[in-house]
């Protein structure tokens, strides 16, 4: 039983035995008073003296919330900014007097005067309450407690969403909140939900009188203390669309910093200010007359309480709402693949340090690779390209896609990452879609025949032996026919320089070398430069018939460029909000045998400059990058590629391959020579005009004098 009930209890005992003795009864009148002058006193006691059980006040000091997470770029800049809750968190002092002003006129007038209750406000409140709840019993809805919204201080709103927000959420509940005997009675009167709504408002009351109390002891003085709650709550609020403070809500409506606020800036202001009131009518939609009303409003009571002159109040509530035409709810970024890999790369190496969702809150910054320049060349090119294709194949306008990749040699750092088309399907790209760079797995072609030729070389054949271009069969298994091996040109050149296979990308060349050295070591030598997806074990994988990743396919052909084994990463360092750094990108390094290297590097510089060679359009005065590389272009032309490289470790690496998302044919002699070459070029081109990445380094004498010797002996037969 409670001391309440064991109070009333008593003095009921006294009554019966009072009167039992036929003493003067005309004090029962005043007895039955007495219930309720005991729970105005507990509740009074409760509210004003009782301090048990009140939240940790270091947590609030701290004021730790979930604020904006943000990725940067190469040149330290902002990439993306990401959050479950898009929050800025700002002092008292980056708070503009004119939105303090508009803050107080809409919200609480009286807050650097009351105590965290403003009781001047109680007769308003009591009014509302009881013409609502006349209101309700006139129109036949049963008598019943209606507590108005509406009479809460800044401090109250605080605690509310602050420390009781479970309680809020709950008060609907047929639960109550606290279930003894007081409660129960009220409660059968008035229901559960406004009993648990009643108590949630008393406690809000007491946790705003302990609140401002405790402050003020903190900081040493009420002022500022106020200042400290009123920070806090400019930076709690909701203004909408998953902005939380002001802060984030000027720069997502009005695309402006607080710190440029004026005067002149009441309106914008104003608009702010209101939005807290109830988000879902509020928000500064151009047209809708809900805003403008309660801006207009707001704008009144400051020019009322002499925040604002008069005739600029007038003035502003003339003009339209405005808000900036950037405004929507999906983030965007110029990058939106690279936040894909960003994730990948953070569930990989976060160990229970950080992760994802520690991203998302604010907890860490993470530093990537991605030069937003180069990106900016790769979105472009890439757009470019598939224009490029679609004036070709008007049927196809807005349905061809494509990726593209571009890491640093050195060490395999991911420059530029575009997983898709930057606009598709009527909307910009985003971090969340399918990212065609990492996840799509698609065949390479005739791009993956640089393997096969790399395990030849670290067998001992040599850019001068001998191979035969001959009709080969392949068998397919059992109870079916053998598959005849063509060339694209359907035509076999008998014995040719294993160089010139490579230039021409000979098919039948690269199935008679997997054949003889076995294809064990064809996926071998795959492995060792980082493909990871699993290869069919079939021949035909000599041609490509695998299907792989666009970023294993570029971080295979980078090291072959620069002799150096390294697996491609995007995330140079992870730090906590404090500085302190969490991760560093390892950047180990190992180096591939300089032989065999040497043989790979000046065979795929061939394609580039012997005149028959796939990529021989790389090679003139209007281009003049030098490069390796080689073109691939998959069954029925479904996808076209092109990856290659400049030489060595200052060089990079780009990879671009072209198709549909539903595996259809892009049609004939759309080869990746045609399609995807044009996007390699304009990458290399641009990239190395503007020095984003230094001079293109030249290829070793040896490696050119061997391919002018092979030249000058085909020229003198």
């Amino acid at each position: 039983m409670s001391s309440y009930a064991a109070a009333v209890a008593r003095f009921a005992r006294r009554l019966r035995f009072a009167c039992s003795r036929r003493a003067v009864c005309l004090t029962v009148p005043l007895v039955m008073l007495l219930p309720l002058v005991l729970a105005t006193w507990g509740l009074a006691h409760h509210i004003y003296f009782d301090r048990s059980g009140v939240p940790d006040l270091e947590r609030f000091i701290r004021f730790e919330l979930s604020t904006t997470g943000k990725v940067y770029d190469a040149r330290g800049t902002v990439l993306v900014e990401l959050a479950r809750e898009y929050r800025q968190v700002i002092s008292y002092e980056e708070i503009p007097p004119v939105l303090r002003q508009a803050i107080l006129a809409a919200e609480d007038r009286n807050f650097f005067t009351h105590s965290g209750v403003d009781y001047r406000a109680l007769p308003r409140v009591l009014y509302k309450t009881a013409t609502s709840s006349a209101g309700a019993w006139w129109d036949g809805k049963g008598f019943r407690l209606r507590l108005p919204q509406g009479g809460s201080t800044l401090t109250q709103q605080l605690v509310r969403g602050y420390f009781l927000r479970d309680r809020w959420s709950r008060e609907n509940d047929v639960t109550l909140f606290r279930d003894n005997l007081t409660w129960r009675l009220f409660s059968a009167v008035v229901g559960v939900p406004t009993t648990n709504k009643l108590f949630r408002k008393l406690e809000e009351v007491r946790l705003a009188l302990w609140l401002e109390e405790a402050m003020t002891r903190r900081f040493g003085s009420r002022e500022q203390a106020k200042r400290e709650i009123f920070a806090r709550s400019a930076s709690f609020n909701y203004l909408g669309n998953g902005r939380y403070g002001f802060a984030a809500g000027s720069e997502y409506y009005f695309g402006k910093p607080l710190s440029s606020y004026t005067m002149e800036d009441a309106a914008k202001a104003a608009s702010l200010a209101g939005i807290t009131k109830a988000p879902r009518d509020y928000l500064p939609v151009p047209g809708d007359a809900r805003p403008l009303r309660r801006r207009n409003e707001i704008l009144a009571l400051m020019a009322r309480n002499g925040y604002i002159p008069e005739n600029l109040a007038k003035r502003l509530q003339l003009e339209p709402v405005l808000v900036a035409k950037v405004a929507n709810s999906s983030v965007k970024t110029q990058a939106p693949a690279v936040i894909d890999s960003v994730f990948d790369e953070l569930r990989q190496h976060g160990a229970g340090r950080f992760g994802v969702e520690d991203l998302f809150q604010g907890r860490i910054l993470v530093h990537v690779t991605v030069d937003p320049r180069v990106q900016t060349i790769v979105n472009e090119a890439l757009e470019t390209g598939l224009a490029l294709y679609e004036r070709r194949h008007p049927q196809a306008k807005g349905l061809i896609q494509g990726s593209v990749v571009v890491l640093r040699n050195a060490d395999a750092a991911i420059l530029a990452e575009a997983g898709g088309r930057h606009f598709y399907q009527n909307r910009y790209a985003r971090y969340s879609d399918f990212n065609r760079a990492t996840g799509s797995l698609r065949q390479a072609g005739s791009a993956w025949k640089p393997m096969v030729y790399l395990a030849a070389f670290r067998q001992g054949l040599k850019l001068d032996t001998t191979v035969p271009d001959e009709p080969i069969a392949v068998p397919m298994g059992t109870d079916r026919p053998v598959k005849w091996i063509a060339n694209y040109d359907h035509e076999f050149k008998g014995p040719i320089p294993l160089r010139q296979a490579l230039a021409e990308s000979r098919n039948a060349v690269a199935v008679w070398i997997t054949r003889e050295i076995g294809l064990d070591r064809v996926i071998g030598t795959s492995l060792k430069l980082g493909i990871r997806t699993p290869l069919q074990p079939y021949v035909t994988t000599a041609l490509g018939a695998s299907e792989v990743r666009l970023l294993e396919l570029a971080g295979a052909y980078r090291a072959m460029a620069s002799g150096i084994l390294a697996e491609p990463y995007i995330i140079d360092q992870v730090s906590n909000a404090s500085g302190e750094v969490l991760y560093e990108a390892a950047r180990i390094a190992l180096e591939l045998d300089s032989n065999d290297v040497n043989l790979i590097q000046e065979g795929l510089r061939g394609v580039v400059r012997i005149p028959e060679g796939t990529a021989h359009s790389l090679y003139g005065p209007d281009f003049p990058i030098p490069v390796m590389g080689k073109t691939g272009t998959t069954s029925d032309f479904r996808d076209a590629l092109f990856v290659g490289s400049t030489y060595g470790p200052k060089g990079v690496t780009v990879a671009v391959r072209i198709g549909f998302d539903d595996n259809r044919t892009l049609g004939d002699k759309e080869t990746g020579g045609r399609a995807a070459l044009p996007i390699f070029r304009e990458i290399m081109l641009l990239t190395y005009q503007q020095e984003l990445v230094g001079s293109a380094p030249p290829f070793p004498r040896d490696i050119e004098d061997g391919i002018d010797q092979y030249l000058q002996r085909q020229q003198s037969r």
